[in-house]
């Protein structure tokens, strides 16, 4: 048997990390590509390096830690500068990926692996599996959990959801659809029902 291997998606602030978390309470391997990402650029890692290398002191703590929020407040403003963070992060994230599921293949073949990654369509790595859940939910709803999350003004909250690609478009890669607007609840009862569609297609392979 194989491990089915399922990719994640959703813009900013429309509740991924709640469907991951139904996901692992029903036996799934999740893997949280921001994890990953945080994994990938610790101090000493070759990511930090190649981060540094591009972006320069202005990013690293004086610890010699990548300064997050310094990072952030330069991609986030800049289409370019953002595009070359994410060409420099991606190979060491998939590369990290997927030794951690070839892992868990050798130990729950028959189970179903769920990598989590907000720019999965963008990057092209949701090609690399076998079936895409893209979450989703009302632009409303979106603004207004971004806005308590994060404490951001209307104004940055908005600027935020226009980096990124569209809800629409992400939704046209979906092999299963799951709408977070109408709250927890909901969401966790699609979310179960697309658990059990996976089963039945995990049983297969």
């Amino acid at each position: 048997m194989l491990m089915l291997k399922v990719g994640l998606t959703g813009s900013i602030a429309v509740g991924k990390s709640f469907v991951l978390g139904v996901l692992a309470e029903m036996g799934c391997r999740i893997l949280d590509a921001d994890a990953t990402a945080r994994e990938v650029v610790a101090p000493g890692t070759p990511g930090l390096k190649a981060v540094f290398s591009a972006f320069g002191s202005e990013v690293l703590r004086e610890d010699g830690a990548l300064d997050r929020a310094a990072l952030g407040a330069i991609v986030f403003s800049n289409e370019e500068k953002r595009q070359l963070l994410n060409s420099i992060l991606h190979p060491f994230i998939i590369a990290a990926q997927d030794d951690q599921i070839r892992r868990w293949e050798t130990e729950d073949p028959g189970g179903i692996a769920v990598v989590d990654a907000a720019l999965m369509i963008e990057s092209g790595g949701y090609r690399r599996f076998d079936k895409l859940i893209v979450v989703h939910c009302r632009r409303d709803v979106q603004l207004e959990r971004l806005i308590s999350r994060d404490g951001l003004s209307p104004q940055e909250a908005e600027k935020r959801i226009a980096a990124q690609m569209s809800q629409e478009e992400k939704m046209k890669h979906a092999n299963f659809l799951i709408d977070t607007s109408e709250g927890f609840e909901s969401a966790r009862a699609q979310t179960e029902v697309v658990f059990r569609q996976l089963g039945a297609l995990s049983d297969k392979l």
